[in-house]
């Protein structure tokens, strides 16, 4: 009864999503196909942090539970097998147009006991050393522009199978030194506060009889106050998503495992409209609460429904784990053309000893080598302090 539940609650809010999308009228196909990306504040916050989700495609809502759960669902850590433990990643970013940029995560998690646990992470972003100019060209300064998050959750079991959590988080974006504009305005580090929803279903399965396990999980984060960055300049969403997604592992035998994953992401955050003569002829403003924004979201695409299934990126995830000491992991990642066009296969290995693992994921674009995403590498530690 329980699973039919879940079930249910899961039919009933797809339903609605398609509803509401399908309440949009629908406008000309030019507009349908026209680049039209959903911008937010902060966007490192969707950096997939770690090695091991990121070797899969940036799945993680539904994959079994590991330390760096709380990026993907927080409501893992309820499940997880260890007691706790620490992870420290580190990924240099987009090292096709800069040679200073990284992001490093530090994150670690304490069960308290067989059905609550508690984590918490740290994430900084360093854009590196960049030069500011004024309107005219004249050197200003040098800056070094940088954004942190720091994040707290608490995880409960609710019955055997079902696990929710909920998580609090800080962000700092610091990404103008303090210069002032040319019309004078001067500029602050925007910070915000929000929180994350998240939810997780685990149960054992039997295929031909091979035993195994399957999952759901639902994750909505990033629901907060908007950010600015001076006193005067508009308020700007934060990266808003929602993810859903399933996981399917099965023992081949004593040895072996080997699971598939999926992930499907939309950003709860208003779409742009089409303006003429300063008007709005397609889609509806954006200048609205973050509340009326989040559902907004899934109806105001100028394109109509189409543009609305544009909107929602897929991630999909394959680990082999030999002996729960060795990984091979492989994923592909797609966002359509229109609204960010990151295309991707990624992959990646793991190795583990008895206390302490080691990561790596790598990423190749389908867009060519001189996409800026490509040769992506990430690199990760983990240490084991359970019992």
């Amino acid at each position: 009864m329980k699973l039919y539940k879940t079930y249910i609650i899961i039919v009933l809010f797809a339903s609605f999503t398609v509803l509401s999308a399908m309440a949009a009228p629908p406008n000309d196909e030019v507009k349908r196909n026209e680049i039209n990306s959903v911008s937010t504040a902060v966007p490192f916050l969707t950096i997939a942090p770690d090695s091991r989700s990121s070797a899969m495609g940036d799945v993680g809502v539904a994959t079994s539970p590991d330390v760096n759960s709380l990026h993907w669902n927080p409501a893992k850590y309820a499940f997880a097998e260890s007691d706790r433990g620490i992870a420290l990643s580190y990924s240099p970013w987009l090292r096709g147009l800069v040679k200073d940029m990284n992001l490093l995560y530090l994150i670690g998690y304490q069960k308290l006991d067989d059905m609550q646990a508690i984590a918490g992470s740290l994430r900084y972003f360093n854009m590196g050393n960049i030069q500011f100019y004024d309107i005219n060209g004249s050197f200003m300064k040098d800056g070094r522009p940088n954004e942190f998050a720091f994040d707290v959750a608490y995880s409960r079991l609710f019955s055997e199978n079902i696990s929710a959590a909920l998580a609090f988080r800080y962000t700092r974006s610091d990404i103008s030194s303090g210069i002032s504009s040319s019309s004078g305005t001067k500029a602050k580090a925007g910070n915000s506060f929000a929180a994350d929803l998240a939810v997780y279903y685990h149960s054992e399965l039997d295929i031909a009889g091979k035993s195994g396990t399957w999952a759901l999980g639902a994750d909505f984060s990033n629901i907060g106050n908007k950010m600015s960055y001076s006193n005067e300049q508009h308020k700007t969403f934060l990266p808003i998503n929602m993810r859903i997604g399933g996981s399917v592992g099965l023992d081949l035998d004593f040895y072996n495992k080997l699971s598939f994953s999926v992930d499907i992401n939309k950003l709860l955050v208003p779409t742009p409209p089409v303006y003429e003569n300063g008007e709005i002829v397609y889609g509806k403003s954006r200048d609205v609460g973050v509340v009326k924004g989040i559902f907004q979201s899934f109806s105001d695409a100028p394109g109509g429904f189409k543009e609305e299934l544009h909107e929602i990126s897929y991630g999909f995830g394959l680990e082999y784990l030999y002996r729960e000491q060795f990984a091979v992991r492989t994923g592909y990642f797609h966002e359509h053309p229109t609204k960010g066009n990151r295309r991707y296969f990624t992959m990646g290995i793991g190795v583990k000893t008895h206390m302490i693992g080691f990561d790596f994921s790598y990423l190749i674009s389908t867009l060519g080598r001189n996409n800026p995403m490509n040769n992506t590498l990430r690199f990760s530690i983990i240490v084991d302090l359970g019992k």
